[in-house]
């Protein structure tokens, strides 16, 4: 499989060098860190437990992969595998949700001209230089995408049909959301849709609550087994692996499809 993906990527003109890659963000003001990771015994004498033997694309180049949005949102469900489509199970938040995003998306125009591949990224004339997949905060409040994951955190709230809800890039937790078409609605109206500005606090008039996510980093580990289950088999480990590393600052935060 892996020279299969190397010939696609070459023919697809996927960048794999690393270094080239670190500079292009660098050149995008994007945080680089050229660190050395830590060294490792081949095999390993940590006495952990081996990590799984399991196919892993290093060859597709992930800068780029993913399409812009405006806005993250991971429910609460106490859960680690959920069927392939969250947003396809009736009755929950994540279908309600849905529901409203998609509602709130313009219709398409056949006639209209294409934008540039990547057009969200803004002008580069005033600012740094722009690279495929890097793209500009204030750009990205004009798109209308929302993605919606459930998450393996529990609900803070009392009432067990209410659920919590991390909210990114505001960087905030979403608490008191009804599970149902109105609790979505509040959801949507106060703190997910493309129209309400970052950071913006709910009416006092709803009954969902929000409070700043009190980390400086959060780490969000795949588990959808029903998706991909080497994801299923990893996230374990890996959320393991997190835990000395939470005692330097880094903050494991929950698994996540």
């Amino acid at each position: 499989m892996s020279t299969f993906r190397k010939l696609k990527a070459l023919a697809l003109g996927h960048n794999t060098d690393v270094d080239h890659t670190a500079a292009q963000l660098q050149a995008a003001a994007v945080p680089v860190s050229d660190a050395p990771c830590r060294g490792c015994a081949d095999p390993c004498d940590e006495g952990h437990d081996e990590y799984p033997k399991f196919d892993v694309d290093m060859e597709s180049e992930m800068l780029g992969s993913v399409k812009p949005y405006a806005r993250q949102i991971v429910i609460s469900t106490g859960k680690t595998d959920w069927v392939r489509e969250v947003t396809d199970a009736k009755g929950t938040l994540a279908a309600y949700v849905d529901e409203l995003s998609s509602s709130s998306r313009p219709p398409k125009d056949k006639d209209s001209p294409k934008k540039p591949k990547d057009a969200a990224n803004g002008d580069s004339s005033s600012g740094p230089a722009l690279v495929h997949g890097i793209f500009d905060s204030e750009n990205l409040q004009k798109n209308k995408r929302v993605t919606i994951l459930n998450g393996s955190h529990r609900t803070v709230s009392d009432d067990a049909d209410k659920e919590t809800v991390l909210v990114f890039p505001d960087y905030k937790v979403v608490t008191e959301v009804a599970r149902t078409h109105d609790g979505a609605e509040q959801l949507w109206n106060h703190a997910v849709s493309p129209s309400v500005r970052l950071h913006a606090v709910p009416a006092e008039a709803t009954d969902v609550r929000s409070w700043v996510i009190p980390y400086s980093c959060v780490i969000l580990l795949c588990s959808h087994k029903r998706r991909d289950n080497r994801c299923a088999i990893a996230a374990p480990k890996l959320e393991h692996d997190q835990y000395p590393a939470g005692r330097i600052g880094v903050v494991w935060a929950g698994d996540s499809a």
